[in-house]
């Protein structure tokens, strides 16, 4: 598709996907570096002993860290997979598809 054939409307969309998934972008990386973060106290606590007895460190054992490295998983599946599957051509389609629809349910009076 290109640019200069576009209306203000489909741009104005284009930039709300390009943002949404700048934002998903954004928090998995963030997700990403706490999730290290936690798995690097976790492997300090369990294999060499460090004493981690505050608050939050203190209730992280294996159960913890399968269940949120299963999450971890499965959200950078999601992010990821998802891109490769619903890429930018078929992005694009829907778009137009979408747009389509609600120029043809508008109602001029």
């Amino acid at each position: 598709m290109k640019m200069n054939c576009l209306n203000d409307r489909e741009i104005f969309e284009l930039k709300r996907i390009a943002s949404k998934k700048v934002n998903r972008l954004k928090s998995f990386y963030i997700h990403a570096l706490i999730y290290t973060a936690a798995l690097i106290a976790f492997v300090l606590k369990q294999y060499y002993g460090v004493s981690l007895n505050f608050f939050p460190l203190q209730h992280l054992n294996y159960v913890v860290m399968i269940i949120w490295t299963s999450v971890f998983l499965f959200s950078a599946i999601d992010l990821f997979v998802s891109f490769k599957i619903f890429g930018e051509e078929w992005e694009e389609r829907k778009l137009k598809s979408l747009l389509e629809k609600k120029q043809k349910t508008q109602k001029w009076e």
